[in-house]
């Protein structure tokens, strides 16, 4: 089952840029794209660097496709699929994010 929790409001978040939030337990690393009028949620964790640090990596596009790149590493991670460019067979977790009366929303499932 999938809830929706309130996380800050969008005008607590940094244009492109991320934040790192604590859902159910969860780290999850915020990413607001303004010209987007997105935020995407994936999971905070780097598992080639193994360590909770995407929420500072750097966000840009590979072939139209939003990304971040590791802090660590450097390797490039979908924001929106999770799926790591430069190996397909490392994906992280994504969640769904919405926007309610400028307040962010994560939908984790319990």
């Amino acid at each position: 089952m999938s809830t929706w929790q309130s996380v800050c409001q969008l005008g607590d978040l940094q244009p492109d840029s991320g934040v790192c939030v604590l859902v159910s337990g969860l780290q999850i690393a915020l990413f607001y794209m303004p010209q987007e009028s997105t935020v995407y949620a994936i999971s905070n964790y780097d598992p080639i660097g193994q360590a909770n640090v995407l929420s500072r990596g750097i966000i840009g596009d590979i072939k139209g496709q939003p990304v971040v790149a590791s802090p660590l590493y450097k390797q490039h991670f979908n924001l929106i699929t999770g799926v790591c460019l430069e190996d397909e067979t490392i994906t992280l977790p994504v969640h769904p994010v919405r926007i309610e009366h400028g307040c962010v929303q994560i939908s984790v499932k319990e």
